[in-house]
């Protein structure tokens, strides 16, 4: 097996490198010339010896990042002793490090649990202390996802120390003694709880991926370093996963953490690498609901994005630590820690109210009625309209595939949206009878669900049939009339979106589909047969997109030997409408 794919050099140069980056990016951070064995990240405006606060140095193996360097600067962390990739820092790396930045207030080390972090920075700080300096050691246990007893090892350290970090950090700021600030620490260390989970498996640097964990499952109570969790189960969905997680960390069985109902509470949602924000986000407004409502807990505040990872791993952990008025002053102080977030000091309201929406005018806030009985053209336009919605429902998953290679991959979802809320529309309150309104209000659905360009474009396409139908004042609606109709929807649809014939988009499927139309009429032909000629033509130009080079879209900046392999999405989908319609008058019109 190849090794996963990864933005790397040497794999053995991977933290060297990753610092370099690091101070290059941050000017308010440095590093110790001692690569490779000395891998220390610490405050740029920190001199040696000089430093006229208490010194707060943490740190442990890399692949945690944005922790542990990440969180050194004004108010967090003085300095980060990092190890090779989830290996301890070495004893002397420690040393340089306390050396560097200790000054006479003395320092305090604040340490994960694990059996290799303690016994360096122990040794370190024995040493250390040996030289004279004022040396003192929190160690921070957070994990919530095994019952105790567990034996000397204890409980591992999470993301929650990091709620630590910031407490010491800010309380070392503020001028306090090395007792007082280690006190502070200490306390937060024994309020703070975490759990996390795991629907990957990290890749290390230059390593095949493991394949530990199947498909559609998913590991609660890891740790960060790529261990196996406590359990392995099914994926759950969002609020499932929340629950059981608090539910853990909260226990009162297991009274990890001193919590209980009326508590004031800090939650940290920390991705673990992979997971995207805005998955991240779905997690933290269920956890808060969950504390508020489920656990009868007040929310302070709130933390999310990526704290401390693991490498690549898919997945996050919760970590709520109990607070008061003293330990939020120290979370809200002010850092210049870059992996701190901002804006979210407090206070945060008890309930969050979204803004009421601004008021609709009258006159465009008038929902039409359904007749209660169609005319014939009213039952023909219904027939068409179901037939070219419902042939978009079916189409979905083809049309996410195409996209998928050319686009986004979710155009098939969008023209599901947009299908779905025509066809419940339909039902409820088209006014069928009238052609002309009908057509605003397929467009005025389109527009209240599909989001991005496609939803724009429909909803242009149908107002601007909607102002050609309407200079005929007299009512009916002849095949004329729709051709027109169709001409001045197409001729929108480029002016404003900027495409044309030959361009890659829905406009291949409906100019040829306009241009024959308004060709068969002229020819004499009847309606019906010239609707079904169009939506031939249509059919033809969407497939026709194989062999273009987009000029709009995502598809500009994909490469034309993929989209020779499949036609345009957006074509495909309004020719597969307008065909279906057709179809469908033409059935119904014999019928009738």
């Amino acid at each position: 097996m190849s090794s996963a794919k990864q933005i790397i050099n040497d794999p053995n140069d991977v933290v060297t490198e990753l610092i370099e980056g690091l101070v290059e990016t941050y000017p308010n951070l440095q590093y110790l010339d001692g690569f490779p064995s000395v891998k220390v990240v610490l405050r740029a405006d920190v001199s040696r010896g000089t430093y006229d606060k208490v010194a707060v140095i943490s740190g442990g193996g890399s692949g945690h990042e944005p922790a542990h360097a990440g969180f050194v600067g004004m108010g967090m962390l003085t300095a980060a002793v990092c190890g090779d990739v989830f290996t301890s820092p070495t004893v002397a790396a420690i040393l340089a490090a306390i050396r560097t930045v200790t000054g006479l207030q003395g320092c305090l080390l604040i340490v994960k649990n694990y059996t290799g972090d303690r016994l360096n920075f122990g040794l370190a700080a024995e040493q250390a202390k040996s030289e004279g300096f004022k040396v003192e050691v929190v160690i921070v246990g957070d994990d919530c996802a095994l019952p105790p007893p567990r034996g000397i090892t204890g409980r591992r350290g999470l993301a929650g120390t990091l709620f630590v970090h910031k407490v010491a950090g800010a309380a070392a700021a503020a001028g306090l003694s090395l007792s007082e600030v280690a006190s502070e620490a200490r306390r937060v260390a024994e309020l703070v709880g975490t759990m996390g989970v795991g629907l990957s498996v990290c890749t290390l640097p230059g390593h095949v991926t493991s394949d530990r964990l199947g498909p559609g499952k998913m590991e609660l109570g890891l740790g960060i370093h790529g261990e196996p969790g406590a359990l392995v189960v099914d994926i759950q969905v969002a609020d499932v996963l929340v629950s059981h997680m608090l539910k853990q960390i909260l226990s009162p069985e297991t009274q990890y953490v001193p919590i209980k109902r009326g508590s004031r509470v800090a939650l940290m949602v920390n991705g673990l690498g992979a997971t995207p924000l805005m998955e991240l986000l779905i997690t933290a407004g269920k956890a808060v609901a969950q504390l508020q409502l489920d656990h009868g807990l007040a929310v302070e505040r709130v933390y999310t994005g990526n704290f401390m990872t693991s490498l690549d791993m898919a997945g996050f952990s919760l970590s709520v630590l109990k607070v008061d008025d003293a330990i939020l002053q120290r979370l809200d102080a002010p850092t210049k820690a870059p992996a701190w977030p901002v804006g979210v000091d407090g206070p945060r309201p008890e309930t969050t109210i979204p803004v009421a929406l601004p008021p609709v005018p009258p006159n465009l806030n008038q929902v039409p009625n359904r007749p209660q009985v169609l005319t014939t053209y009213g039952k023909v336009l219904e027939a068409a309209i179901q037939a070219g919605a419902e042939a978009i429902l079916k189409l979905k998953d083809t049309l996410n595939d195409w996209d998928s290679k050319v686009g986004d991959g979710d155009c098939g979802t969008v023209m599901f949206k947009g299908a779905s809320a025509v066809l419940e529309d339909l039902r409820k309150h088209y006014p069928l009878n009238d052609v002309a309104a009908t057509v605003n209000e397929i467009g005025i659905s389109i527009r209240r669900v599909m989001g991005g360009t496609s939803g724009v474009i429909y909803d242009i396409f149908c107002k601007a049939a909607f102002a050609q139908m309407k200079e005929n004042a007299s009512g009916a609606v002849s095949a004329q009339h729709w051709a027109a109709a169709l001409e001045a929807a197409v001729a929108a649809v480029s002016k404003y979106g900027g495409a044309s014939v030959g361009y890659r988009t829905l406009l291949d499927s409906l100019i040829p589909a306009s241009t024959t139309l308004r060709e068969r009429l002229n020819a004499g032909e009847d309606g019906v047969t010239a609707f079904l000629a169009a939506s031939e033509a249509a059919l033809s130009g969407a497939e026709s997109t194989k062999n273009m080079q987009a000029q709009a879209g995502r598809s500009c900046y994909v490469p034309i030997e993929i989209l020779l392999s499949v036609p345009d999405p957006g074509a495909m989908a309004a020719a597969t409408w307008f065909r279906e319609a057709a179809l469908a008058v033409a059935a119904h019109t014999k019928i009738l």
